[in-house]
């Protein structure tokens, strides 16, 4: 059952004290100024301390509420595993979701307050990227891609690596789906279906823009995601490599930041459709190379969004319609996620 917000309040609060563990309790509420200020650019991004405003005591706290509304689902422009099932546009009712991708700040207070324990904490590893030697990319599939014991939430490299000063604005990542849910529940949310994730995603927009890799009107890319040659070349035009602050880039015409790249979303959904051969790069092709033992396959779920590793010439699911199967159970370096909160009258 979820946690009531009336009792999780007061520990949700004082779990705010587990961030300044690397930051010290002054600079934590110096920054926690900053956290009403609109996101959108590097400077607010890197200023925000990864908690919203009213966390601990709103319901809401770091949500914006989706219009009641419909879309067409899906798009004719991407993999076929993307394709709509119809013509007709599909109706949605409003609801709440998370306006960033859940940060590491907030996924240390839900840690704090329950002693969670993650899944990737319980198996001894985590599934990590690096930018592959040609010798390693000769080797086998994938090389991009190691389990690594000891990696988790915490230690995002292994053993010897930590969350260190200022990652508390950093989406969360290396969490599984049960634990994206264990959190979510806490706060008496859930996760986004496919179609909820896909419509806040697209807010309102239709047309062949949002098949295109997304620049601004200057040429610049207008989320993280991956230009150059990959895995060997990494040109951070969008001004990262690897994991941004969450809210560096605008927000979508529903104040939405990071729906595209950033990091992969978990969805509550089961993926299915045709499952055809698109070298995405294959986590658990990797695991079960790679991992002591190694790694049996698991309930495959939709996630959503793309993340940093998506290129132009590699992974095009730099797009709201584009979907993705993942290991419900295998947690890696480039999938984080956010929540909902439906309140139907009816």
């Amino acid at each position: 059952m979820p946690r009531p917000l009336q009792i999780a309040a007061a520990a949700v609060l004082a779990a705010a004290a587990t961030v300044a563990v690397a930051v010290g309790w002054s600079e934590h509420r110096e920054l926690q100024r900053f956290a009403a200020t609109p996101l959108g650019n590097e400077t607010r991004c890197e200023a925000y301390a990864g908690l919203p405003p009213g966390w601990g005591g709103d319901k809401h706290a770091g949500m914006v509420q989706v219009p009641a509304g419909s879309f067409h689902f899906g798009s004719t422009q991407g993999y076929p595993d993307e394709r709509p099932g119809s013509t007709a546009p599909l109706p949605m009712h409003a609801f709440w979701i998370d306006r960033t991708e859940v940060t590491i700040a907030q996924f240390s207070a839900f840690v704090h307050a329950t002693g969670y324990v993650t899944e990737a904490e319980r198996q001894g590893g985590a599934v990590v990227f690096h930018q592959p030697t040609d010798q390693e990319l000769g080797s086998r599939p994938y090389a991009w891609w190691t389990f690594v014991q000891g990696a988790d939430w915490r230690h995002p490299g292994g053993p010897g690596s930590s969350i260190a000063k200022g990652m508390d604005h950093l989406p969360v990542t290396f969490v599984t789906e049960a634990d994206a849910l264990a959190y979510a529940r806490w706060l008496g949310r859930d996760l986004p279906t496919e179609q909820e994730w896909e419509y806040a995603g697209k807010a309102g927009r239709e047309g062949p823009e949002l098949d295109t890799a997304p620049r601004g009107a200057d040429g610049r890319p207008t989320a993280n995601y991956w230009q150059g040659a990959f895995p060997a070349f990494d040109a951070k035009e969008d001004g990262h490599a690897g994991l941004a602050p969450v809210g560096c880039y605008a927000a979508n015409d529903w104040g939405l930041h990071d729906m595209i790249g950033n990091v992969w979303e978990w969805t509550k959904d089961g993926y299915g459709g045709p499952h055809q051969g698109h070298m995405n790069g294959d986590t658990a092709v990797a695991a079960a190379q790679t991992a002591p033992g190694g790694h049996k396959p698991d309930r495959p779920m939709v996630i959503k969004g793309g993340s940093y590793l998506c290129s132009p010439d590699f992974c095009v699911r730099y797009r709201a319609s584009a979907r993705e199967s993942q290991e419900a159970d295998l947690a890696t370096a480039h999938i984080g996620f956010r929540t909902v909160l439906r309140e139907r009258s009816s």
